[in-house]
């Protein structure tokens, strides 16, 4: 497809799906959310940051899942069945690398999601593997704080032989993500799924609460054909708090059983969320 600075692409719209409403995170429960002032159980972050990948990969094809980036930003929530629009502008076309703007909006005009992805002209070199040491999970989770959190280092690792991610197929239908680059002969896993595994890390080490994905700077390395597994590898780079809320950054790597990384994510979650009551 040919970019041009300033060029308006075609809306991609889908209906919202809460597909974890039987998680651990009770907050995409309808009655724990609204005891935080939610509406409801919060669709996924990684399921709209699923969303918002559509049109990246229709603007750049499998080039973008191979060198490309996405940064995520979860500005309000998607609830169960509202229709999400996101709307995707060309932000500059240039000789290194072509841009694109991306707003996630809700029924009512809503800016619930805003992005960036872009396709650089030569991809990132990918860090080095052995900067990302696989771990053991605790075989205990610690309740979460910060004064556990700040003794964290290496997260435990997860491993995904390609006998569990064959689920790739009910992510896809969870998403209602029908782009030909998921299935047939040739098909990759979708990047969005690979993102779920940054959450998956931080739930596998610690005893969470109700807790909120707020944000994922993604770089692509390469893509992951369907029959090969990849481990998921990290450790937390940050604690702040912001309006009564305690957040957590993530240095997360996804990497291919060959040992080549596939991508990295700066994933950033509220694991402390503070109550309506509180304000």
């Amino acid at each position: 497809m040919a970019l041009t600075a300033g060029q308006q692409l075609p809306e991609y719209r889908v209906r919202a799906h809460n597909g974890a409403t039987q998680s651990e995170n009770k907050i995409h429960d309808d009655a724990v959310a609204r005891q935080y002032g939610f509406a409801g159980g919060l669709v996924p972050g990684v399921t709209v940051h699923a969303y918002m990948t559509r049109p990246a990969v229709d603007a750049f094809g499998r080039d973008w899942v191979e060198r490309g980036t996405i940064s995520t930003r979860f500005l309000r929530p998607f609830y169960e069945g509202e229709m999400v629009t996101v709307r995707t502008s060309v932000a500059s076309v240039a000789t290194g690398a072509t841009s694109i703007e991306l707003q996630a909006l809700n029924e009512a005009g809503e800016l619930c999601g805003a992005g960036t992805a872009v396709l650089p002209s030569v991809a990132a070199v990918p860090p080095n593997v052995r900067d990302f040491p696989e771990a053991p999970l605790p075989s205990l989770r610690p309740l979460v704080s910060e004064s556990v959190l700040s003794t964290i280092d290496i997260l435990g690792s997860i491993a995904q032989p390609w006998s569990q991610i064959a689920e790739n197929a009910a992510f896809l239908d969870e998403v209602a993500d029908d782009h030909t680059l998921w299935r047939g002969p040739d098909a990759v896993v979708h990047p969005g799924y690979l993102v779920r595994d940054a959450n998956a890390i931080l739930v596998r080490n610690v005893m969470l609460g109700p807790w909120i994905h707020v944000s994922s700077d993604v770089t692509h390395f390469s893509a992951l054909p369907h029959g090969e597994g990849f481990s998921t590898r990290g450790r937390v780079v940050g604690l702040f708090e912001k309006k009564g809320h305690r957040f957590v950054a993530l240095d997360v790597l996804m990497v291919a059983e060959s040992g080549r990384p596939l991508m990295r994510v700066a994933h950033t979650a509220i694991y402390d969320v503070r109550k309506v009551a509180d304000s």
